[in-house]
């Protein structure tokens, strides 16, 4: 009985790209020289079979009932994951939690997707991998119920501390000083996002990082981030999301790198509503990417996998073999998990009885993964059906108990707030007059009745019953103002809740950079802006061994504009490194870099296509610290340069769009390469993730050498008045520096005093005043860049204006000069119409001064 027990289990063997199971013993016994062996030699052939089994399933030797252990506690968590789904969809339904987005169907593959997933190794994932994390140890029913509830608390709720909704799993890479944890130790998952395909392009810098690690000799001191370089990047994504182009991208990127990137794609038929026949040419993404994989005889390309979602036994074998390639010899593979269900549906907001048909229905609840597995293990005399039903009954109570146990913890902290402002109105000791108590009475009565309690109830509460108190209390102790200090306090720790950590807050902060100044000998060498740049990068690169740069041309031609000349040949390939044109697997890379501790500096060849990489950089890396609540960071340095070029695809000045969508990162807008050198110091020294734009006149331009290049730091959010004026204060910043100098030389040979203020960075703005105190001090003040009217200069001017309350101190009407609201057209006309330009400067601020002076300043075209 062991015999036939054991031939399900015998390792497989490939013939034209399909696993095959053997069926006879016999045939077992030829392939295996054991065809003479006699029956008292069944004992020991049973052992090794027994071996190969369990090397063959789990990668490692386990004995038969070990063997048997190891499949009834997978088949328990399969089943304790799908109970957590079907209670959480019940208490979203039910009102006690906002949305739910489950699991459900996918637990057979990703438990055997969990078994190869080791410490040191990483996952960027799907909103649906909750088993894959229960496997793998990396999180618990109760958080997962914690996050569901929206949970703010990171001791209940690490991955995301309610920033994000359920499923959004994130490992907490920092202590709790901010600093990384021993990285290498730990299994480690990158922090999730929602846009479909989003969690792709880090994948690239999650695995390439291994190579480095291997590769790169100066790296090999930094055990606390890798084991030699032998981590795999885990990555997995919905069918539907592979039409995605951040999909193909990754893959193209990791096929021409060769790293050790594994994807899974848990196909389950449909994208939402929309079947894969509209979503997929060929309705099959592994026969799609037929043209990527990899060849015996190829240098580059991918390891493609095929697997049913229901078998258990094959999906184990094809991670164990397809994850030790990927882990040995650095190839990116890709496995293709089919025939998967979602037996609740896409998510809580709607059913899928709506889209799929009966026939399909049927088909699913027929081809559980779970219904399989049940079906492989009594059919194969693992497990009786009465411990079967058990284990389900089981596993249903367990969830049910870390759903309440999560929200005992989640509620009873809520109740307590709301008895701390009950406290406060309740016992105040006085009644107001009829009036006003009513009203608070009725507003006391309701928050009471309230089951499914949120902060929102509590504070709404709170601020409508402020209202109604007297707005002279004289009652011992002031009611009124105790209420008026706890509304305070309540949204101090509102602001801690959901607010906090979209820049680094400690020590390590960028901002806390001590700046230094650029020095100067007496007759400094005039030099290019780009030697200045190019030296600057030198001496990082000498210093700091984490730091590596990458993009379009960067490696041996050293860039565009040669502010890397010479310096892969200086600092080898693993540091200096081109890329293809792929914009947004280059910021990917970047983001993957830096969650694996290095220090990377990722090129965007032109300001323009960042557009490219523009929802990577606003969902992903500006949200990363915030999303997580301080438990993990990327510190990347996005390079790009921008501004004064002729025509629409190389103007090179959206910064309004960048201004608004990328908030969790610094922008530095350095009006020449000594500032933009300072910068990129400063940002080094820091934890925060920032965007130098680069002028593009300024690399041929001299400027006067400083004698401490790689030594000075300009600080961020401090501005520089370039020239002191008393009439008017103009505010600009990057290449518009030099337009806003020719203006003022002008203004000035009419008597017009222009004080010009260059901002230097837009985030963060003007943290001391510099502008304000300008503004008192002349009264009138005029923004001027590049960008579209109402962009960055709307930006600036309710930065000051209304954020620092300017407008007390003006006399004229504040004025904006900026670019027309189409990009510039071509050639030197098309840019002296498009761009704003000296004389419209001039005309601006002669009118503004014309307001109060018309006489020394009459109209020029009246």
């Amino acid at each position: 009985m062991q015999i036939e027990i054991s031939l399900a289990f015998l390792p497989a063997h490939r013939s034209q790209g399909k696993y095959e199971r053997h069926t006879k013993v016999k045939l077992y016994y030829r392939q295996n020289n054991y065809n003479r062996l006699s029956v008292s030699k069944m004992p020991y052939l049973y052992g090794i079979i027994i071996k190969q089994i369990s090397m063959t399933l789990t990668g490692s030797e386990l004995s038969f009932e070990e063997f048997k252990k190891e499949v009834q506690a997978d088949y328990k968590l399969a089943w304790l994951s799908r109970n957590m789904s079907l209670i959480a969809r019940k208490e979203v339904l039910g009102g006690k939690a906002k949305f739910g987005i489950f699991g459900d169907g996918k637990e057979v593959a990703q438990i055997a997707m969990a078994k190869q997933f080791k410490p040191g190794d990483w996952r960027s994932g799907y909103y649906r991998d909750q088993t894959f994390m229960l496997a793998a140890g990396m999180t618990t029913p109760k958080i997962f119920f914690a996050q569901l509830y929206g949970e703010t608390r990171t001791e209940l709720n690490p991955d995301n501390g309610g920033r994000s909704f359920n499923n959004h799993f994130g490992t907490r890479l920092l202590n709790e000083k901010g600093e990384w944890k021993n990285l290498a130790e730990m299994k480690c998952s990158a922090s999730d996002i929602s846009p479909t395909a989003g969690q792709m392009p880090r994948l690239v810098g999650l695995a390439l990082a291994s190579k480095l690690y291997r590769n790169s000799s100066v790296l090999k001191e930094f055990s606390n981030f890798s084991t030699g370089g032998d981590e795999v990047a885990f990555g997995t994504i919905g069918d539907a999301s592979t039409s995605e182009g951040h999909f193909f991208e990754t893959l193209n990127s990791a096929g021409t790198l060769q790293i050790p990137l594994a994807i899974s794609v848990w196909d389950d038929g449909y994208g939402i509503s929309v079947p894969s026949a509209k979503q997929t040419i060929k309705s099959d993404i592994s026969k799609a990417l037929k043209g990527f994989e990899k060849g015996n005889s190829d240098s580059s390309g991918i390891l493609i996998y095929r697997a049913k979602g229901w078998d258990y036994a094959g999906l184990c074998r094809m991670y164990v073999e397809g994850v030790a390639k990927c882990r040995k010899e650095h190839v990116p593979v890709l496995f293709h998990v089919s025939e998967l269900t979602q037996p609740v549906g896409h998510s809580t907001s709607g059913s899928h009885e709506r889209y799929k048909s009966k026939e399909r229905l049927v088909w699913e609840r027929e081809n559980d993964a779970l219904v399989h597995m049940r079906r492989w293990i009594i059919e194969h005399k693992l497990i009786d059906e009465g411990t079967l039903d058990v284990i389900e009954k089981e596993t249903e109570l367990e969830a049910r108990q870390a759903k309440k146990d999560a929200y005992k913890e989640y509620i009873e902290e809520l109740k307590r707030e709301r008895g701390e402002l009950l406290d406060i109105v309740e016992k105040k000791g006085c009644i107001c007059t009829e009036g006003k108590q009513r009203p608070i009475d009725s507003i006391v009565k309701e928050l009471k009745t309230i089951v499914s309690l949120t902060r929102k109830d509590i504070l709404s509460s709170a601020r409508k019953i402020l209202r109604n108190y007297c707005s002279t209390c004289s009652h011992p102790g002031n009611i009124k103002k105790t209420l008026q200090s706890w509304i305070r306090s309540y949204f101090e720790k509102g602001w801690e809740n959901y607010s906090s950590h979209l820049y680094c807050e400690r020590e390590s902060s960028a901002l806390k950079v001590r700046p230094v100044s650029p020095k100067y000998t007496e007759r400094p060498t005039l030099i290019p802006g780009r030697e200045i740049l190019r030296d600057n990068f030198d001496k990082m690169f000498e210093r700091n061994p984490l730091v590596v740069t990458f993009g379009e041309d960067t490696g041996k031609l050293g860039g565009v504009n040669q502010s890397l000349e010479g310096l892969q040949k200086k600092y080898g390939e693993f540091r200096v490194m081109d890329t293809g044109i792929r914009e947004t697997t280059i910021l990917g890379k970047g983001i993957g870099l830096a969650l694996r501790g290095l220090r990377p500096i990722a090129e965007i060849q032109y300001f323009d296509y960042l557009l490219y990489a523009l929802q990577t950089l606003s969902d992903d890396l500006a949200t990363l610290r915030y999303r997580t609540k301080n438990g993990q960071k990327a510190p990347v340095i996005i390079r790009t340069r921008g501004h004064r070029l002729e025509g629409i695809w190389h103007s090179g000045s959206p910064l309004s769009m960048v201004v608004n969508s990328i908030r969790g990162i610094y922008i530095c807008v350095p009006r020449d390469m000594t500032r933009a050198a300072g910068f990129y110091n400063t940002l080094i020294e820091g934890d925060d993730p920032a965007l130098v734009i680069e002028p593009l006149n300024g690399y041929r331009i001299r400027e006067p050498r400083p004698e401490n290049i790689g030594d000075y730091k300009i600080p961020l959010g401090v501005p520089e008045i370039l020239v002191e004026g008393s009439d008017v204060t103009l505010v600009t910043y990057g290449a518009c520096v030099s337009i806003a100098q020719d203006a003022v030389r002008q203004l000035k040979q009419i008597g017009i005093s222009v004080e010009l203020i260059d901002v230097q960075t837009l985030i963060p703005f003007d943290t001391q005043k510099v502008i304000l105190e300008s503004l008192k001090k002349t009264s009138r003040i005029v923004f001027f860049d590049e960008d579209v009217p109402g962009g960055a200069t709307a930006y600036m001017m309710q930065k000051v204006i209304e954020e620092q309350n300017g407008y007390y101190h003006l006399d004229a009407t504040p004025k904006t000069v900026t670019a027309k609201d189409h990009r510039p057209a071509y050639g030197t006309d098309g840019d002296y119409f498009s761009n704003p330009n000296a004389e419209d400067l001039f005309e601006t601020i002669y009118d503004l001064m014309g307001e109060s002076e018309s006489e020394k300043y009459p109209g020029i075209y009246t």
